[in-house]
């Protein structure tokens, strides 16, 4: 790894922005990517949350606009897609971070609120838009976006485009950009929909991989404890009781079950909120800065709404219904054990859902270590108790097979021993919840 920022070339204002913010030395994929993109190359770049993408495109392009003339025509001279308006807003603030010393104009564009303020930012002129696919197709069609000087275009979360039905939406705003341009894709893993996008798009790539595609943070402790449905709502209220907890980030399924979910945390006196795609944009902001400012300890969130939490120290990622994706829990796990930090990620396993595990496991080449929670048998006498009913199970995916041991804890062991031996490891390494 370089010894600095400076080693990569950058720009004074960069780097003196870098500094402000104690950002001083390149992660792997700004070492390995900002070279090639300053070079003017397109890039392919695999890489999960938390590694430092952002600012592995955001600084070169910032210093190849501060360099270049705008020149004539409307519109941005680079373009950042996202697929949630939490991603873009953190990117579309990560790009005025990082370039607060120069004179470049960001703006962001999403939808779920009103357009004429984002209509009246673009009709003073901008720089650099980051967007997402839905709501930038509505203002080009109305003709509030030009691409007549774009130079740069970036399609950051690719393989979450794909999940959520949005590379069709793409390929139409692709369809209105400059063929001559600078492109840089951004993915956590590799699905074939998404390396047939990138070799359409991308020329003579450098291709950046920081990580094996799909695989883990090596920091983060990946535990499973075996549940019946029914208790999972008292257990996590017993687990989230540990003081140890400091910032807790609990995944649902569905968005009527992160609000249960939430809910029934109020009720036991545990400080949480809950956000997804059903609540307004404003409810969603408050919610984000009470949990990056400390005074929610727990955030409840649908995979959507999630994508674009930047918050440091989460020390915890529950996830409360399994992903039925198992390329989804590799997104969920990347919010904790950022920028090298500890981490522990936690899944709540119920009869219904062990082919998903078993489909986790066989995409991460990594057994999670099965545990026992202390206060277990607590949780189960308050799940004897009327209270908010679980969320729903999602049906196994088609060809993964039944899950097996329905409604049953299974012993302490490590998930991947077909022999069903019990886990050395697990009475003599507590869990650390």
């Amino acid at each position: 790894m370089q010894n600095s920022f400076s080693d990569l070339r950058l720009a004074e204002p960069l780097l003196r922005a870098l500094a402000a913010e104690q950002y001083l030395v390149p992660t792997p994929i700004q070492e390995r990517a900002i070279p090639p993109l300053l070079g003017g190359r397109d890039l392919l770049g695999l890489a999960q949350t938390g590694t430092g993408k952002t600012a592995a495109f955001a600084l070169p392009i910032l210093q190849h606009l501060a360099r270049q003339p705008g020149g004539a025509g409307r519109g941005p001279r680079a373009l950042v897609l996202t697929p949630t308006r939490e991603l873009a807003l953190q990117v579309g603030e990560s790009f005025r971070t990082y370039g607060r010393h120069l004179t470049l104009r960001v703006a962001t564009v999403f939808g779920g609120v009103g357009q004429q303020p984002q209509v009246s930012a673009l009709a003073r002129g901008i720089d650099i838009l980051v967007a997402t696919p839905g709501r930038l197709l509505d203002l080009a069609a109305q003709g509030h976006v030009h691409f007549d000087r774009l130079s740069f275009f970036v399609l950051d979360e690719a393989d979450r485009m794909l999940d959520m039905g949005f590379l069709p939406d793409v390929k139409r705003i692709v369809a209105r950009l400059p063929k001559e341009r600078q492109t840089l894709l951004f993915s956590a893993t590799m699905p074939d929909g998404i390396a047939r996008l990138a070799a359409g798009l991308l020329k003579e790539p450098v291709r950046v991989e920081v990580d094996p595609a799909a695989s883990t943070v090596a920091r983060i402790e990946q535990q499973v404890i075996f549940v019946a449905s029914a208790v999972k709502p008292a257990l996590l209220t017993e687990i989230l009781r540990d003081a140890r907890i400091a910032r807790a980030l609990v995944f649902a399924r569905t968005k009527h079950g992160a609000n249960r979910i939430a809910d029934r945390l109020v009720r036991d006196s545990i400080g949480a909120d809950a956000i997804h795609g059903n609540k307004s944009q404003g409810a969603r902001q408050r919610a984000l800065s009470g949990f990056r400012d400390g005074r929610i300890r727990v955030l409840v969130a649908t995979d959507i709404a999630a994508r674009g939490i930047d918050v440091d120290g989460i020390t915890h990622v529950i996830n409360f219904d399994i992903p039925n994706e198992p390329e989804t829990y590799v997104h969920r796990v990347g919010r904790t054990g950022r920028a090298g930090a500890g981490g522990v990620a936690l899944s709540l396993c119920d009869g219904s859902e062990r082919a998903f595990l078993r489909d986790i496991e066989r995409l991460t080449r990594r057994p999670l270590t099965v545990v026992d929670h202390p206060r277990a048998a607590a949780a189960a006498a308050a799940a004897a108790t009327p209270s908010a009913p679980s969320t729903p199970a999602a049906p196994p995916r088609p060809g993964r097979g039944r899950p097996n041991g329905a409604g049953r804890h299974a012993p302490a062991r490590k998930h991947g021993n077909s022999r069903g031996l019990r886990s050395a490891g697990a009475a003599a390494h507590p869990p650390r919840f």
